[in-house]
């Protein structure tokens, strides 16, 4: 009796096409223009980021469109210290969730300008955009995010957002 095949190895890609809805696109087209788009909950006037057409706690559909600003507080973070196939970006590196002034959610991106072992919970930080000519309606319209000179932010004004 033959070996049984326990495991085999085959190149695969697997392609998708996914289509924004309604508020992803305006939110989308705004950070082509340089712009942070979200949506404020009419019941609980939570601001959420990228904006999903619906309150995700309340459950009823979001239609006032709030702009945030590109600066806010990295809430927490991970240090990417592993080669992976495909690598973008050199390691080591950070991934972190910033909670950007007048949003109730946090928005995930990289933080650069800085070294990882000086990258803390409460630090303020600001969007590094893409040049205006270069934009798209994508997440890549913000290169990264990078520290600014304001003092870190106070645990409890971030602490419901870890």
């Amino acid at each position: 009796m033959a070996d049984a095949i326990t495991d085999i190895i085959t190149p695969i890609r697997l392609d998708y096409t996914i289509t924004a809805g309604k508020a992803q696109k305006r939110f989308l087209r705004g950070l082509e223009k340089g712009r942070i788009l979200a949506q404020r909950c009419p019941r609980c006037t939570k601001v959420y980021i990228p904006p999903r057409g619906s309150c995700p706690t309340c459950g009823v559909p979001t239609e006032e469109e709030v702009e945030v600003s590109d600066t806010g507080t990295l809430t927490t973070f991970c240090v990417v210290d592993l080669p992976f196939y495909g690598q973008a970006v050199d390691i080591p590196y950070v991934c972190a969730s910033v909670l950007l002034d007048g949003a109730d959610l946090p928005f995930f991106h990289l933080i650069q300008g800085v070294d990882v072992a000086e990258v803390r919970m409460g630090m303020r930080v600001q969007a590094v955009w893409e040049d205006a000519d270069k934009r798209r309606p994508s997440f890549t319209s913000i290169k990264c995010f990078k520290p600014v000179d304001e003092p870190d932010a106070d645990y409890d004004t971030y602490k419901d957002h870890i």
